[in-house]
């Protein structure tokens, strides 16, 4: 099952997102199932849109 990517609302802090990051995929040599590539994609966007909204917050 593909997880469904977040919703409007609170942003997680980048800093959380990439821990998640760090733990699904921990060495790049290890490959990730399409499950938790489609977990790694929405991960990643989700960790970008944390990092703009904590830059826009520190403006």
């Amino acid at each position: 099952m593909i997880p469904t990517p977040p919703g409007p609302g609170p942003v997680r802090p980048a800093e959380v997102v990439n821990r998640e990051i760090r733990e699904l995929w921990p060495h790049p040599a290890v490959r990730l199932s399409s499950e938790q590539r489609a977990r790694y994609e929405l991960l990643v966007v989700e960790w970008a849109a944390a990092t703009r909204s904590e830059v826009v917050k520190a403006a």
